[in-house]
């Protein structure tokens, strides 16, 4: 071949992929403003008071939008700025802050807790010694799911459940299952507070929040209901949504449930993870907050999204999952009145979320089905520049 035909054929390869790239964001695009659509029919088609989504194109939006009232049959719109409860979405600031914090070698993860909280106990006093802070992070402390979560959910103060520990025996070691807890997890809280001398809230503000403007984003309750562009809860009820007060229960675990904030700073979040703020999140952070640790097969027998899932693990309060051949890092979360959703893939550089004020599995069916047109649609259009490689 000639030096000149093989610089056209370079040349020509690279017009190609060029164009094949092009296609595949302008296809991102074109699925995020059907999502649009899809997003606003199927909140009214089941009733849901309102919410917000985005999408996000690693350092862009695609796609900002909101849906509904903030209470159901009033008068006040839900836009990009009303900020919603995170719920368990707030794991995913907990363990990236309290990573920080290992990087600045205020503690390690192989620290038992009971150096830090030596009032905790369980039934057996060998294995309270052998749960480690990396193990409340990444949801491997083998204790029972959810302990105690029954008595959050009738108003039980975190200072009377704590001494409740010590009648229980771990279902499995430390480090070997998977064990989900909020209690436990928000043990973390008590650490930092001592290692930094500073309070969970104000940490959160320093070194998340404020450098990423993210502006109205805020932990507990009275920042909640201090903001006058919130969305209240609802519940879903034979009658419809029904509006219900906010609960202060949850709120106790700041870093399992605590986070406030706006579909607008969720997207600053997500173009965060996705390596766009190295200077506040790093890559060598990122990596670490989304290192796989235990496996969480139940996770494959979620109704929305067992058909899509080949694996899934629990990594520092951040799921991972193995979604259709693609790595998609995920977290969800639901409570009273309020379901949540948030997700992003690292090699495709697309983030999504939802924030809802009415409880109902549309967000999981939405999302599951984003995911996976999302990623048809990419496989079909790599395919077609395998097929001149």
């Amino acid at each position: 071949m000639s030096s000149t035909l093989q610089r056209r054929v370079s040349i020509g390869l690279i017009c190609f992929f060029l164009s094949t790239s092009i296609q595949a964001r302008s296809n991102y695009q074109e699925l995020s403003d059907n999502f649009k659509q899809e997003f606003h029919q199927q909140l009214k088609k089941n009733g849901v008071p309102g919410g917000a989504f985005v999408v996000i194109d690693n350092n862009k939006v695609l796609q900002i939008g909101a849906y509904g009232k903030r209470i159901k049959g009033g008068t006040l719109n839900i836009n990009t700025h009303t900020v919603f409860r995170l719920a368990s979405v707030s794991k995913t600031f907990a363990g990236t802050l309290a990573t920080m914090l290992v990087h600045e070698k205020k503690f390690n993860w192989e620290d038992p807790l009971i150096h830090y909280m030596p009032e905790f106990t369980l039934a057996d006093p060998d294995v309270t010694k052998q749960i480690q802070l990396g193990h409340l992070i990444g949801q491997s402390t083998g204790l029972m799911p959810n302990s105690y979560d029954n008595i959050l959910n009738a108003n039980g103060k975190l200072a009377k459940i704590i001494p409740k520990f010590s009648k229980l025996t771990p279902m499995c070691s430390p480090g070997t299952c998977y064990s989900y807890q909020n209690i436990a997890f928000s043990f973390i809280q008590p650490v930092i507070e001592q290692q930094t001398g500073i309070s969970y809230a104000k940490l959160i503000k320093q070194h998340i929040f404020t450098p990423l403007k993210m502006s109205t984003a805020s932990i507990g309750m009275d920042a909640f209901l201090a903001n006058s562009n919130r969305a209240s809860p609802h519940i879903k009820t034979r009658s419809g949504f029904t509006k219900v007060r906010v609960k202060s229960n949850y709120y106790q675990l700041e870093p399992a449930v605590g986070v406030n904030a706006s579909i607008t700073d969720i997207s600053k979040w997500l173009m965060a993870n996705l390596g766009n703020n190295p200077k506040v999140l790093s890559p060598q952070l990122l990596h670490d907050i989304t290192e796989p640790g235990v496996r969480t097969s139940k996770e494959l027998r979620r109704r929305e999204w067992r058909t899509y899932l080949n694996d899934a693990h629990y990594a520092k309060g951040w799921r991972v999952y193995d979604f259709e051949g693609e790595e998609l890092i995920y977290h969800a979360g639901w409570v009273s009145g309020y379901v949540t959703e948030i997700a992003y893939s690292p090699r495709l550089k697309i983030g999504m979320a939802m924030l809802l004020n009415g409880e109902s599995r549309v967000i999981a069916e939405l999302g599951s089905q984003f995911w996976h047109q999302l990623i048809k649609q990419e496989k079909q259009t790599s395919g077609k520049s395998h097929l001149i490689e």
